[in-house]
């Protein structure tokens, strides 16, 4: 099993960078317990500037066979953070691979965000890309406290 962020553009060194590290460390730690595998990051860039419909074929070399595709969309189901969990251990009992996948500026492109398995939304604002990379990465740690019975989630 593989969990990879798969996100338009690349990070730079600053505090979303040290967010990010901080809480995908923390995952790597506590998820090792539970089958969870370390989260890699794959960054691509368009450097032409073709939008969305460039960008998808670059994030869909990402996307191993088989896995388990999220998208992060403004359209996308609201979930708690235990139901995002159950998500996350229902496809670990698959042996599936996930993958998140941020689009850029443009969002995702349709055909992309329709062969997702989950199109999940951090609510009705839009976030900075950078921003949603790091709140990505504290709700995948989260979902492994509360998998692993942690008291780091409370209700």
């Amino acid at each position: 099993m593989r969990m990879v962020i798969a996100a338009v553009g690349r990070l730079r060194n600053g505090p979303e960078a040290a967010l990010i590290a901080d809480y995908l460390d923390r995952h790597a730690k506590a998820g090792r317990a539970l089958g969870l595998p370390p989260v890699t990051l794959a960054e691509v860039e368009d450097k032409r500037g073709g939008g969305m419909e460039a960008e998808a074929p670059l994030l869909e070399r990402a996307i191993p066979a088989g896995a388990a595709l999220v998208v992060l969309d403004e359209r996308g189901k609201l979930l708690s953070s235990p139901e995002f969990a159950e998500v996350i251990a229902g496809w670990r009992d698959q042996a599936r691979d996930i993958v998140f996948v941020i689009g850029g500026a443009d969002g995702i492109s349709p055909q992309l965000r329709d062969r997702a398995d989950l199109a999940i939304s951090f609510g009705r604002m839009v976030w900075p890309h950078m921003l949603a990379r790091v709140m990505l990465a504290e709700q995948i740690y989260r979902a492994t406290t509360i998998l692993s019975g942690s008291p780091y989630h409370r209700v």
